[in-house]
Formats: C-alpha cells, sequence, structure tokens
C-alpha cells in the first residue's frame, strides 16, 4: 500500500473513531433522518456539503464507508454539527450572526448549506471539508496533521472558513518539515493565499527576498540575484575554499553545467574570470615593476618575487579551469575578448619568461599554463565555439603570438608537453588568421616566420597558411573594381 493510501486510510479511521451515534435530528430536517449522516456531540445544526454545480460532478465519489456516510449519487453529504463549534470559523460566525439570519439564533430550520468544489480526479471530494468541520469540534492538530499532504488538503479549506486556527497549525507543520517536489508546488499555488506575517517563515523557503535596489556595494554583491550569489559562492568555494580541490571543481562544473540559465552562469563565469585575470595582472606588474628589478641581491625581495609569482601561477591554473568551463558552456565570449587585450600582461609575461633563472627556479610551469590559456581560447574560436568579432581575432593573435614566440625559444627538446602545445597553439593562430581580410593577415603571417626554424619539413601548417594567403591575394576583386 502507498504511503499516500496509508495517509488516508489512517485520515478515515481516525474520523471513524470520531463518529458516534446519529443523534435524534432536527423535527424539522427531513433529509437530516437519513441513519447514515455523521453527527458531532452537541449537534444542533444540519449542515449539507454539495458538490458546486459549476464544478464538474463527480458521479464516481465514493462515500465513507467507516463511518457510514452517504450522499445521494455522490452528490451531497448531510453532516450534524455544533453551532458553538462553528463559531471558531470567522465564515460561520458571519453567517450565523444577526446581520445575516434575522431569525433567532439558531436559525430556523436548523440548516445550513456549503458548497464544495471538486476535481474530477477526486474520490471523495468531501473528505477535507469533513476533516476542517471536525477540528472545529477537537482542536486536535496534532491529531489531524501528521504529513505535508494532510496539511496541504486542510489549507485550502481552512482559508475558505476563515479557520484561522486551523491555517495557523497547517502553516506551522508545512515550515518545520521536508516536502517533495510535487508538494512543494502545492504550497506554491497557495501562496499568495496564505496571510503574509504568518507564513514569512514557510513563503521564504520557496522564493527568495527581494533584490536589494540599492548602491551596489564594492564587490557588487547587491547587484547579483540569489541565484548569481549561489554560483558565485561556489565558484569561490572550488577554487579556494574546499581543501579537496579537484572532487569539488568537479561538483561545481556539473551544477554549471546542468544549470537552466545561461545567462546566469554567463554573468558570474564572467565575473570570475575577471576577478583571476586581474589578479594574475596585479601580481605580474609587481614582478616587472623597476621597484622590484632593482637590487636582485637583496633576499627579502626575491622572496616577495618568489611569493609573487607562485601566487601567479595559482591564478593562471584557476583562469585555466575557468576557461575550460566557459569554453564547454559556449559562454566564453567575453573571455577571448578580455584575454585578447592583454598587451601589459603579455609583456610583462616575456620579460618573465626572457629571465630563464627566474621563472625555471621558482615558476617552472608557468610558459605552459600559459600556452594552454590561450591554446583553449584559440581553439574554441578556430571551432565556432565561441564566436568573435574580426577585431577581436586579431587582437588575439597580435597580443599573444609574441609570448608564443618566447615560449617556443625556451622550450627544450625533452620538454614534448610543452612542445606540443606550443605547435597545437601555431596551428590555431595560423587558422585564426585565415579568417581574417588579406592585409590583416599579411601583417600577422610576416611575425609567425619563427614557425619554420626548427626544421622546413616540421611546419606544414605554414606552409599552408601562406599558400592560402598567396592564392586569395592573387585572386581578381569580387564585387566590381575597388
Amino acid at each position: 500500500m502507498s504511503l499516500r493510501k496509508r495517509q488516508r486510510s489512517a485520515s478515515s479511521s481516525r474520523l471513524a473513531a470520531f463518529c458516534s451515534p446519529p443523534s435524534p435530528p432536527p423535527p424539522s430536517s427531513s433529509s437530516a433522518s437519513r441513519p447514515d449522516s455523521l453527527s458531532f456531540p452537541n449537534a444542533d445544526l444540519l449542515l449539507r456539503l454539495h458538490l458546486d454545480p459549476s464544478s464538474p460532478d463527480d458521479a464516481d465519489a465514493e462515500p465513507y464507508p467507516d463511518c457510514h456516510l452517504a450522499a445521494a449519487a455522490g452528490t451531497f453529504l448531510d453532516l450534524h454539527v455544533s453551532s458553538s463549534s462553528l463559531l471558531r470559523s470567522r465564515y460561520f460566525a458571519a453567517l450565523l450572526s444577526d446581520r445575516w439570519s434575522p431569525s433567532p439564533f439558531p436559525p430556523a430550520g436548523g440548516r445550513l448549506s456549503l458548497a464544495v468544489v471538486a476535481s474530477p480526479s477526486c474520490s471523495r471530494p468531501f473528505h477535507a471539508h469533513v476533516e476542517v468541520l471536525r477540528l472545529l469540534h477537537t482542536l486536535d492538530f496534532a491529531g489531524a496533521i501528521r504529513s505535508p499532504g494532510d496539511a496541504l488538503d486542510l489549507l485550502p479549506v481552512a482559508l475558505q472558513l476563515l479557520f484561522d486556527a486551523c491555517v495557523e497549525a497547517c502553516i506551522r507543520f508545512l515550515e518545520a518539515v521536508p516536502w517533495s517536489e510535487d508538494e512543494e508546488a502545492r504550497v506554491i499555488d497557495l501562496a499568495p493565499l496564505l496571510p503574509a506575517d504568518e507564513a514569512a517563515d514557510l513563503l521564504a523557503r520557496v522564493s527568495p527576498p527581494p533584490v536589494a535596489t540599492g548602491p551596489t556595494s564594492a564587490a557588487g554583491e547587491a547587484a547579483r540575484s540569489p541565484s548569481e550569489a549561489m554560483l558565485h559562492g561556489l565558484i569561490h568555494s572550488a577554487i579556494h575554499g574546499h581543501p579537496v580541490h579537484a572532487a569539488t571543481k568537479a561538483f561545481v562544473a556539473m551544477l554549471l553545467k546542468d544549470y537552466p540559465s545561461r545567462d546566469c552562469v554567463h554573468k558570474v563565469l564572467d565575473e570570475a574570470f575577471q576577478s583571476r585575470l586581474e589578479t594574475v595582472k596585479e601580481l605580474m606588474g609587481k614582478y616587472a615593476s623597476p621597484d622590484f628589478r632593482v637590487a636582485v641581491d637583496s633576499d627579502e625581495r626575491e622572496a616577495i618575487q618568489r611569493l609573487n609569482l607562485h601566487s601567479a601561477v595559482l591564478n593562471v591554473k584557476h583562469l585555466y579551469w575557468l576557461i575550460e568551463r566557459m569554453v564547454d558552456l559556449r559562454v566564453a565570449d567575453n573571455a577571448v575578448t578580455l584575454w585578447s587585450d592583454q598587451v601589459a600582461l603579455a609583456t610583462d609575461l616575456q620579460k618573465l619568461l626572457s629571465d630563464a633563472d627566474m621563472w625555471r627556479n621558482m615558476t617552472p610551469g608557468l610558459p605552459v599554463l600559459v600556452t594552454r590559456c590561450t591554446l583553449r581560447l584559440a581553439n574554441s574560436v578556430v571551432t565556432g565555439e565561441t564566436l568573435v568579432p574580426r577585431q577581436v581575432r586579431t587582437k588575439l593573435v597580435s597580443c599573444w603570438l609574441p609570448v608564443l614566440n618566447v615560449c617556443r625559444g625556451i622550450v627544450q627538446p625533452m620538454h614534448f608537453h610543452k612542445s606540443t602545445n606550443c605547435q597545437e597553439l601555431e596551428e590555431a593562430f595560423l587558422q585564426i588568421i585565415s579568417t581574417l581580410p588579406v592585409p590583416e593577415a599579411q601583417e600577422l603571417l610576416r611575425q609567425c616566420l619563427g614557425f619554420s626554424t626548427r626544421n622546413v619539413d616540421d611546419c606544414p601548417h605554414l606552409v599552408a597558411a601562406f599558400k592560402t594567403w598567396f592564392r586569395r591575394a592573387g585572386r581578381a576583386p569580387l564585387g566590381g573594381d575597388i
């Protein structure tokens, strides 16, 4: 038996245990003389629950067999209720007041009627109403509300009847327990009907607070949506805050990939990339600064340089991880644009890489890391994963080609992995150059002659690039005279 069926069975059993033998009906109530109607203690009114004519009739609606509750064709149900208990509901209190009932209290004939809206799929359309009416008599909220489903069944009826104590009990229960996804959807459907003050903690679970509209902080926190702030924090934790970096980064990468809003992921990754890039620029700028490059015999300054360069390498590793995420998610356009506009950083890197003793002793992995970052972005442009304007493609090659040439010069033959990265970046740059207008391609190809210095037989990519350029340059202008 499913959990839901067990809950229904338990609810029916509780109702059956509460049912008392039918009390003598009011003399004027012919329909209440049925022997199978439900009666509550101190009953002095007959309340008929009937299906709302505007809602679909449920001909298959089942009565409550345990309580012997019957309704003609499942369309109504008679209940003997206590008028004093009904007064706990503001709806019934108003209905029974002198303002609405000119006859003495209780109303003449002792009869009330309440319409019930039932869906075609509901087999017991009166169940929730009977339970709420039972609670009006007993106030046994702990016995009636034992699961989120119970609370969600009772809450709409309690809201309809303005039974404030029941509404409060349902909200308090729902706020304190976990929900399934379906139950959360029901809470969201009911959210507009809930009292704002009493349901504030409940609604805070399903809806974030309003985004602040005031001035943004230095970190821009006020401008972020809750989702963006969460993703930003996850990326920061993956990079800095967790001892098991590889596993954490893999998990965050999965979350980013599965997140439904590409715009949100794009924005958060752009922010993280720009932050890491600014850190790398600052650290490399300190190395290139004359204040640090003089007095090389100073042990203190050498220690500071070593610390700065190691920090730069660490941040370049973080940059590469971010670049991989951006390329995989096809949101690397801004990263390519920023990377192509780093002339100062490229110059500082050339200074460092030209000082062989410095980088080999302190940061031997820096050349390959920088090459890998540039290669990943360049390959995404070549394959069309990242589409950027012609000006950006031109600047990407012109900015990082000098760094590539320096890296090629310092790579030793035994460093096969580094050599492979350099050759792949050569091929990527030549492919990008082939996408540029003939005059711009001509200028950049001249700077690629160094690709042939190893052996003419080892540079077929450079030969193909020049053949392509000469073929295009020798072609008559298209589209008429220019």
